[in-house]
Protein backbone atom coordinates (compact mmCIF):
# COMPACT_ATOMS: atom_id res chain seq x y z
CA UNK A 1 0.00 0.00 0.00
CA UNK A 2 1.73 3.40 -1.28
CA UNK A 3 1.94 5.86 1.80
CA UNK A 4 0.02 9.32 1.34
CA UNK A 5 2.19 12.89 1.82
CA UNK A 6 -0.16 15.62 3.56
CA UNK A 7 1.14 19.05 4.10
CA UNK A 8 -0.10 21.81 6.40
CA UNK A 9 0.58 25.45 5.81
CA UNK A 10 -0.56 28.81 6.59
CA UNK A 11 1.02 32.00 8.19
CA UNK A 12 2.12 32.57 11.45
CA UNK A 13 -1.19 31.80 14.51
CA UNK A 14 -3.18 29.86 11.38
CA UNK A 15 -3.66 26.89 14.10
CA UNK A 16 -1.48 24.37 12.39
CA UNK A 17 -0.05 22.39 14.92
CA UNK A 18 -3.70 22.46 16.72
CA UNK A 19 -5.57 20.85 13.80
CA UNK A 20 -2.41 18.64 12.79
CA UNK A 21 -2.52 16.91 16.01
CA UNK A 22 -6.43 16.78 15.88
CA UNK A 23 -6.04 15.37 12.86
CA UNK A 24 -3.45 12.71 13.94
CA UNK A 25 -5.31 11.69 16.61
CA UNK A 26 -8.30 11.10 14.47
CA UNK A 27 -6.28 9.20 12.20
CA UNK A 28 -4.72 7.02 15.07
CA UNK A 29 -7.90 6.00 15.98
CA UNK A 30 -9.13 4.94 12.95
CA UNK A 31 -5.62 2.56 13.03
CA UNK A 32 -4.34 3.96 10.24
CA UNK A 33 -0.22 4.01 10.48
CA UNK A 34 0.54 7.82 10.71
CA UNK A 35 3.92 9.38 11.03
CA UNK A 36 3.59 13.30 12.05
CA UNK A 37 6.83 15.16 11.83
CA UNK A 38 7.85 19.33 11.07
CA UNK A 39 9.66 21.64 9.01
CA UNK A 40 12.14 22.77 10.14
CA UNK A 41 13.34 19.94 11.78
CA UNK A 42 12.14 16.76 12.05
CA UNK A 43 15.61 15.21 12.67
CA UNK A 44 18.76 15.66 15.10
CA UNK A 45 20.09 17.66 12.38
CA UNK A 46 17.34 19.49 11.11
CA UNK A 47 16.42 21.00 14.54
CA UNK A 48 19.78 22.32 15.38
CA UNK A 49 18.98 24.21 11.82
CA UNK A 50 15.62 25.40 13.17
CA UNK A 51 17.37 26.85 16.63
CA UNK A 52 19.20 28.84 13.82
CA UNK A 53 16.44 29.72 11.72
CA UNK A 54 13.45 30.56 14.48
CA UNK A 55 15.80 32.69 17.14
CA UNK A 56 15.45 36.18 17.13
CA UNK A 57 18.70 37.11 18.03
CA UNK A 58 19.55 36.57 14.20
CA UNK A 59 18.16 39.37 13.10
CA UNK A 60 20.86 40.04 10.57
CA UNK A 61 20.58 36.40 8.82
CA UNK A 62 20.28 37.37 5.11
CA UNK A 63 17.37 36.07 3.20
CA UNK A 64 19.59 33.57 0.69
CA UNK A 65 21.26 32.53 3.77
CA UNK A 66 17.61 31.51 5.05
CA UNK A 67 16.50 29.84 2.15
CA UNK A 68 19.39 27.17 1.91
CA UNK A 69 19.55 26.37 5.86
CA UNK A 70 15.56 25.31 4.77
CA UNK A 71 16.92 23.74 1.59
CA UNK A 72 19.51 21.43 4.13
CA UNK A 73 16.41 20.78 6.58
CA UNK A 74 14.64 19.19 4.10
CA UNK A 75 16.99 17.38 2.17
CA UNK A 76 17.87 15.91 5.76
CA UNK A 77 14.03 15.36 6.25
CA UNK A 78 13.42 13.41 3.50
CA UNK A 79 16.34 11.30 4.04
CA UNK A 80 15.76 10.25 7.33
CA UNK A 81 12.10 10.89 8.07
CA UNK A 82 9.10 11.28 5.19
CA UNK A 83 10.81 9.07 2.03
CA UNK A 84 11.40 5.92 4.65
CA UNK A 85 7.81 6.70 6.10
CA UNK A 86 6.30 6.67 2.77
CA UNK A 87 7.67 4.01 1.36
CA UNK A 88 6.36 1.71 4.07
CA UNK A 89 3.18 2.77 3.37
CA UNK A 90 2.63 5.20 6.32
CA UNK A 91 0.57 8.44 6.04
CA UNK A 92 3.09 11.30 6.77
CA UNK A 93 1.17 14.88 8.12
CA UNK A 94 4.13 17.49 7.55
CA UNK A 95 3.79 21.07 9.28
CA UNK A 96 5.14 22.65 6.40
CA UNK A 97 6.73 22.21 3.69
CA UNK A 98 8.27 22.98 0.09
CA UNK A 99 4.55 25.82 -0.56
CA UNK A 100 6.34 27.36 2.62
CA UNK A 101 9.53 27.94 1.20
CA UNK A 102 7.56 29.96 -1.71
CA UNK A 103 5.43 31.94 0.49
CA UNK A 104 7.81 32.86 2.97
CA UNK A 105 11.53 33.20 1.60
CA UNK A 106 9.73 34.29 -2.23
CA UNK A 107 6.72 36.01 -1.25
CA UNK A 108 7.74 37.25 2.28
CA UNK A 109 11.71 38.09 1.37
CA UNK A 110 11.42 38.73 -2.24
CA UNK A 111 13.47 36.18 -3.40
CA UNK A 112 13.27 34.67 -7.08
CA UNK A 113 10.53 32.05 -6.99
CA UNK A 114 12.09 30.30 -10.06
CA UNK A 115 15.55 29.61 -7.92
CA UNK A 116 12.98 28.47 -5.22
CA UNK A 117 11.40 25.82 -7.07
CA UNK A 118 14.73 24.82 -9.11
CA UNK A 119 16.22 24.60 -5.48
CA UNK A 120 13.21 22.81 -4.18
CA UNK A 121 13.23 20.54 -7.03
CA UNK A 122 16.88 19.35 -6.59
CA UNK A 123 16.76 18.87 -2.55
CA UNK A 124 13.04 16.96 -2.95
CA UNK A 125 13.89 14.97 -6.53
CA UNK A 126 9.92 16.25 -7.29
CA UNK A 127 8.07 14.82 -4.24
CA UNK A 128 4.91 16.53 -4.00
CA UNK A 129 2.33 16.16 -1.22
CA UNK A 130 -0.60 14.29 -2.23
CA UNK A 131 -2.83 17.14 -0.76
CA UNK A 132 -1.97 20.52 1.21
CA UNK A 133 -4.36 21.97 3.77
CA UNK A 134 -3.97 25.75 3.73
CA UNK A 135 -5.24 27.13 6.59
CA UNK A 136 -6.16 30.91 5.83
CA UNK A 137 -6.91 33.75 7.67
CA UNK A 138 -6.21 37.65 7.90
CA UNK A 139 -2.48 38.07 8.54
CA UNK A 140 -3.36 41.03 11.42
CA UNK A 141 -5.55 38.01 13.48
CA UNK A 142 -2.79 35.51 13.11
CA UNK A 143 -0.06 37.47 13.96
CA UNK A 144 -1.83 38.74 17.24
CA UNK A 145 -2.66 34.72 17.66
CA UNK A 146 0.78 34.08 17.68
CA UNK A 147 2.25 36.48 19.59
CA UNK A 148 -0.39 35.92 22.40
CA UNK A 149 0.79 32.21 21.86
CA UNK A 150 4.60 33.24 22.45
CA UNK A 151 3.62 35.03 25.31
CA UNK A 152 1.49 32.51 26.88
CA UNK A 153 3.99 29.23 26.02
CA UNK A 154 7.60 31.48 26.89
CA UNK A 155 8.26 30.57 23.06
CA UNK A 156 9.88 33.97 22.78
CA UNK A 157 12.95 31.61 21.66
CA UNK A 158 11.41 30.90 18.26
CA UNK A 159 10.06 34.04 17.64
CA UNK A 160 11.45 35.29 14.75
CA UNK A 161 9.24 35.16 11.86
CA UNK A 162 6.61 36.81 14.83
CA UNK A 163 8.81 40.04 14.67
CA UNK A 164 8.64 40.14 11.33
CA UNK A 165 5.77 43.54 10.52
CA UNK A 166 2.51 43.20 9.34
CA UNK A 167 3.51 43.89 5.53
CA UNK A 168 5.42 40.75 5.72
CA UNK A 169 2.84 38.47 6.85
CA UNK A 170 0.10 39.70 4.12
CA UNK A 171 3.02 38.99 1.55
CA UNK A 172 3.24 35.90 2.96
CA UNK A 173 -0.25 35.38 3.13
CA UNK A 174 -1.16 36.62 -0.58
CA UNK A 175 1.62 33.88 -1.90
CA UNK A 176 0.15 31.44 -0.23
CA UNK A 177 -3.45 32.42 -2.15
CA UNK A 178 -1.48 32.39 -5.58
CA UNK A 179 -0.18 28.90 -4.73
CA UNK A 180 -3.43 27.64 -3.76
CA UNK A 181 -4.95 29.22 -6.98
CA UNK A 182 -2.26 27.98 -9.09
CA UNK A 183 -3.06 24.65 -7.82
CA UNK A 184 -6.57 23.77 -6.51
CA UNK A 185 -6.42 20.39 -6.66
CA UNK A 186 -3.57 19.78 -4.40
CA UNK A 187 -4.34 22.52 -1.90
CA UNK A 188 -7.07 23.00 -0.58
CA UNK A 189 -7.69 26.47 1.35
CA UNK A 190 -9.93 26.11 4.49
CA UNK A 191 -10.99 29.30 6.72
CA UNK A 192 -9.31 29.21 9.92
CA UNK A 193 -11.26 32.10 11.66
CA UNK A 194 -13.22 30.13 12.90
CA UNK A 195 -13.62 27.82 16.07
CA UNK A 196 -10.90 24.39 15.89
CA UNK A 197 -13.54 21.96 15.69
CA UNK A 198 -15.27 23.93 12.37
CA UNK A 199 -11.94 24.01 11.14
CA UNK A 200 -11.52 20.03 11.88
CA UNK A 201 -14.84 19.08 10.70
CA UNK A 202 -13.64 20.62 7.26
CA UNK A 203 -10.00 19.13 7.55
CA UNK A 204 -11.32 15.66 8.12
CA UNK A 205 -13.66 15.75 5.05
CA UNK A 206 -10.77 16.72 3.11
CA UNK A 207 -8.76 14.05 3.80
CA UNK A 208 -11.09 11.52 3.89
CA UNK A 209 -11.53 12.48 0.62
CA UNK A 210 -8.06 11.80 -0.82
CA UNK A 211 -6.98 9.06 1.97
CA UNK A 212 -10.60 7.23 0.55
CA UNK A 213 -9.27 7.51 -3.36
CA UNK A 214 -5.47 7.49 -2.58
CA UNK A 215 -5.34 3.87 -0.21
Amino acid sequence: MPGVFITFEGIEGSGKSTQISRLLQYLTEQRRPVTLTREPGGTPIGDQVRRILLDPLNRLLDPTTELLLYAASRAQHLREVIRPALASGRIVLCDRFSDATIAYQGYGRGLSVPVIRELDRIVTAGLRPRLTVLLDLPAETGLGRARGRNTSQGLHGEARFENEDIAFHSNVRNGYLQLAKEEPGRIRTVNAARSPEEVQEDIRTIVDEVLDKAM
